[in-house]
């Protein structure tokens, strides 16, 4: 069961299926995050340097050249996902990857963010044409990717851009197909070392449509 309560409340308004599962984070895998962050940020008075994959520590302020507070990176990140709609684009090839699956597989979208953000983003991909159920988590996802597939072992793949997610999935549904995909290749380098046992690095949509389509048997 999913270790945050709200999370387990969403799974529970979702209609029992048996289809394969296909969970997908959004930012960076579903919606483009990286590349319209600094446009928002400059925004705002501020300038992302991504020098480490982390945002805290890579927010300058634009007036006094100086890294910024971190409650002020996690201010302005909140207050990005309130106005998401104008900035995040969906991620190239997306929409048409997940629409040739046909209703083959159940395909719910798992994101990390605070749940009062839920009706804005579900709002946003509603306007973008993206129809399928949103869970938000403020916990590791792992758990609720376990408690979504259920009791009867059915096929599992899970896409998001973060390795710390995919890692907390294989824990929790060691035998689910993992990809790890970024919308912008580019930061892959600044990534921290990570086991990729059980973990297939795409490098796009089209690249991982059809190995999905394969591993989930559709």
């Amino acid at each position: 069961m999913s270790d945050d309560p709200e999370t387990v409340r969403q799974i529970a308004e979702l209609a029992l299926d048996d289809r394969p599962l296909l969970v997908l984070d959004v930012d960076d895998v579903v919606l483009e995050f990286i590349r319209p962050l600094p446009r928002y940020l400059a925004s705002q008075g501020l300038e992302l340097r991504l020098e480490t994959f982390h945002l805290q520590g890579n927010v300058f302020d634009t007036t006094t050249n100086e890294p910024v507070a971190a409650e002020r990176v996690s201010a302005a990140i909140d207050a990005f996902f309130a106005v998401q709609a104008e900035w995040q684009e969906m991620t190239e090839g997306a929409a048409e990857a997940l629409a040739s699956f046909g209703g083959r597989a159940e395909i719910v979208l798992l994101t990390a963010m605070p749940h009062r953000h839920r009706t804005a983003r579900r709002a946003h991909l509603d306007r973008l044409g993206l129809p399928y159920p949103l869970l938000t988590t403020e916990m590791p996802k792992g758990p609720a990717i376990a408690m979504l597939r259920g009791e009867k072992g059915r096929a599992v793949a899970f896409v998001d851009d973060l390795p710390r997610n995919l890692l907390s999935a294989r824990q929790s549904v060691p035998d689910a197909a993992l990809f790890h995909l970024m919308a912008d290749n580019s930061v892959r380098a600044l990534l921290p070392p990570f086991d990729p046992q059980g973990i297939t690095s795409v490098t796009n949509w089209n690249e991982a449509g059809p190995r999905i389509a394969e591993a989930l048997g559709v």
